[in-house]
């Protein structure tokens, strides 16, 4: 086991995030269509009184207008004092023109003006995007840790060679990866095969969860007669019909400790090991979510899902 393994990760500390998303998406979440600023505002504060302070945004998200709006709530006239410090993670877009370290640090520093922070808790590369190696990517994030601008540097949808070598460069530096942050859910268990979360594990890297509720799946919402719409029914339109043993595991634990099917497959999530940052649009989604926070399910009835969710992982 790596010495880095035994390392205290900031992280540990935070039980949930938010993801931010949704927050000024117009393309992928309809913001401004059946919702707007008010109501994520409102998923803001909400976040802070349930003790969530954790909030995950990317320049990419509307094109920097999650973070300007996370920014913006910053700033404004606090409604809720928060339990522990307020932590925002950001990340950086390895867009194809984008070749050279000099643009990750002129991209921090428009995300620090958007975010309106001196230093950015936690800054991530979004994906690994060749033909530049990772590894100037992530040189370029240990310049940012040695120039103070980031108090932490990390990784998203890295597999399990592209942690190590990630970790090997930071490690050159006198640095570590704080976190990868990758798709899991009990739809998306692919990093628990492929080596990636043994990978993180064994090096002290926080597995932080987007879409830990299959992108609404796991919700028990949907059906093959009422698919997600737009992409996500087509993206699940074969695993569909797969689903309601599932769905009857979570019921069935859900009902034990009276909370509902996604709260279940969130405290899947966190009895694994993980940090999960699932998406808000309003107050009412948060406290939803934030039921999953305070209990944890035995082993059985993790080893059910476990089980229950064997060849359902989605493409």
């Amino acid at each position: 086991m790596s010495a880095n393994s035994e390392r205290t990760n900031p992280l540990d500390a935070y039980e949930m995030g938010t993801g931010c998303w949704a927050w000024g998406d117009p393309l992928a979440w309809g913001y401004g269509r059946d919702y707007g600023e008010s109501d994520v505002r409102a998923a803001f504060d909400a976040s802070l009184e349930v003790g969530i302070a954790l909030f995950d945004t990317a320049e990419l998200y509307g094109m920097g207008k999650s973070e300007a709006l996370v920014g913006q709530f910053l700033r404004g006239e606090a409604q809720v004092q928060p339990s522990q410090p307020i932590y925002v993670a950001t990340k950086f877009l390895p867009l194809p023109w984008r070749w050279t370290a000099g643009q990750v640090n002129a991209a921090i520093k428009r995300s620090l003006a958007r975010i309106g922070r001196s230093h950015l808790d936690l800054y991530q590369i979004h994906w690994n995007q060749p033909p530049v190696p990772l590894e100037r990517w992530v040189d370029a994030l240990a310049d940012a840790l040695d120039e103070g601008l980031i108090r932490a540097a990390g990784v998203s949808n890295y597999n399990r060679e592209q942690t190590i070598r990630a970790a090997h460069t930071l490690e050159q530096r006198g640095h570590v990866v704080t976190s990868n942050q990758l798709e899991y859910s009990l739809i998306a268990r692919g990093i628990e095969f492929d080596g990636t979360m043994e990978a993180c594990r064994e090096r002290g890297i926080k597995i932080i969860a987007y879409s830990p509720l299959g992108m609404g799946l796991l919700t028990g919402k949907y059906t093959v007669e009422k698919p997600p719409p737009g992409m996500r029914g087509r993206k699940y339109r074969d695993l569909l019909p797969k689903l309601p043993p599932l769905i009857a595991t979570l019921n069935e634990i859900a009902a034990r400790h009276d909370k509902t099917s996604a709260q279940v497959a969130l405290n899947w999530t966190i009895c694994k090991g993980t940090l999960p940052i699932p998406g808000a649009k309003n107050a009412q989604q948060v406290r939803q979510n934030a039921a999953a926070l305070g209990w944890r399910m035995t082993a059985d009835e993790v080893a059910a899902l476990d089980a229950a969710s064997v060849g359902l992982q989605s493409k």
